[in-house]
């Protein structure tokens, strides 16, 4: 469990938030002066030098987004041109690629971020530089959109690359590229020009995965523990029914990879926020608000308590809950990163983090006070147990801001260190990107000014 400490106040992690900036300049600077396009995105490190690895191509937008977020938190001009200038020459491919669920992640934190700065007034867009971003999330929203599997209850989801039967509790935060499209005024078009809501299907996608993704508790399995989360989820797309749960990264389908529950915990946190800004006449078609808002805030606050109650005492978790590995270590101290034969998953702490922030205070202004604040200061006991050693890197000669990260324990894909009996002491992009993004959001309420979101702090414009 997470040993919350309840006198930690933001402003508490300014010190160490300044700190990381310094370090984040030099590693964005450093991955773009040796890093070959030619080689794809860069995904993770290995032996402190960032590597590519095809599988699909996700990772692009959490490179040129980082440098984006560094201007946000500095005001170096320097960032905000690099993360202009590589957004508009390598990011197009990513609006109109057909072949991922990760839409949210590539061109939201690229397109998107440069579109909220403009409005926020950060910095004066060129020409028509602003519609441009718009239309590129409009197609993207869009395009996401269109990975539709129906399911037998009318509703649907939004498919993984695995194929139309395949549904990934991650996309729950790739909804984002939805959200913006539709803040947007855009709509999908299909077969006859029949227009598709993007809000409708950012709904539908939402309650499948708290169904299908997410335990309650209520004896769906063997194994079903309030709050766990099935990585992947399978279906039969003849009929639409729902046939069992799996997973690609996790260890197996009835335990929990934490990666797949920290995107839970923020994206439905995320969404929750999203919604908000949405007028009630736009939520009547799907029930109404209270019906949409209660079935994802239930999901997230199940996924919360879990991570919080399974979660070593500095808020960074194993891969998996269920890795084999645990039962010979010690479970009531800190993860050991360094040396154990099932590794700590930084990134996953990285990415709950911050949607514990953002659950907590949405709790805490819906009169949920004591759950409010006990998530908000497991995020901040987090974020401060991240932004130090031995997760901060800071050694000039590592590309990685957060280390200790897994991409793919199962594949074998992490680098072990030859006197090591498992992976450590590597970054991931995502990782490296989110632990800049809390930063931006703890930094939001230390400032007490705009609350970062990722749809801008101006409303519904």
């Amino acid at each position: 469990m997470i040993r919350i400490d309840a006198a930690r106040r933001p402003p508490d992690l300014q010190p160490a938030i300044t700190r990381m900036w310094d370090l984040s300049a030099q590693k964005i600077l450093d991955l773009e002066e040796t890093w070959d396009p030619a080689d794809g995105a860069p995904v993770f490190t290995a032996q402190g030098r960032y590597t590519a690895r095809g599988w699909t191509d996700w990772t692009q937008g959490f490179q040129f987004g980082s440098a984006l977020l560094q201007f946000d938190a500095t005001d170096e001009g320097r960032f905000l041109e690099l993360g202009r200038e590589r957004t508009y020459s390598r990011m197009a491919p990513h609006v109109t690629h057909m072949g991922v669920h990760d839409h949210g992640f590539n061109n939201v934190s690229t397109w998107g971020a440069l579109r909220r700065l403009a409005r926020e007034g950060r910095y004066e867009p060129e020409g028509r530089e602003r519609d441009l971003c718009e239309l590129a999330l409009k197609a993207s929203g869009a395009v996401q959109a269109r990975r539709w599997t129906r399911l037998a209850d009318g509703g649907g989801f939004i498919y993984s690359f695995n194929g139309p039967h395949s549904l990934f509790v991650d996309t729950v935060r790739s909804l984002r590229a939805l959200a913006l499209a539709h803040r947007l005024g855009h709509v999908l078009l299909e077969e006859g020009d029949t227009p598709v809501s993007l809000l409708e299907r950012l709904v539908q996608h939402a309650r499948a995965t708290a169904r299908f993704s997410v335990y309650y508790g209520e004896a769906r399995d063997t194994w079903d523990v309030r709050g766990r989360v099935a990585h992947e989820s399978l279906f039969d797309v003849m009929n639409g029914s729902y046939r069992c749960p799996s997973t690609q990264q996790g260890y197996s389908p009835f335990t929990t990879w934490t990666r797949g529950q920290a995107w839970a915990i923020l994206g439905f946190a995320e969404e929750l926020e999203f919604l908000g800004t949405v007028p009630d006449a736009e939520l009547q078609a799907f029930g109404g608000r209270a019906e949409v808002e209660e079935v994802l805030l239930e999901a997230a606050r199940a996924t919360a308590a879990h991570y919080v109650e399974t979660t070593p005492p500095d808020g960074v978790p194993y891969w998996d809950t269920g890795a084999p590995g645990l039962e010979a270590e010690r479970r009531d101290g800190p993860a050991d990163p360094w040396d154990t034969p099932e590794p700590v998953d930084s990134s996953a702490a990285a990415i709950a983090a911050q949607g514990l922030l953002r659950l907590g205070r949405r709790l805490e202004s819906l009169g949920v006070e004591a759950e409010g604040r006990r998530l908000t200061q497991a995020g901040l006991t987090t974020a401060h147990t991240l932004l130090a050693r031995p997760y901060l890197s800071e050694d000039p000669r590592h590309q990685g801001l957060l280390l200790h990260a897994v991409y793919h324990r199962p594949n074998g894909w992490d680098f072990v260190p030859p006197d090591r009996r498992g992976p450590c002491g590597e970054s991931c992009q995502w990782g490296d990107y989110h632990l800049r993004e809390v930063a931006v959001l703890v930094q939001s309420l230390i400032d007490e000014g705009p609350y970062y979101t990722f749809f801008g702090s101006e409303g519904p414009a």
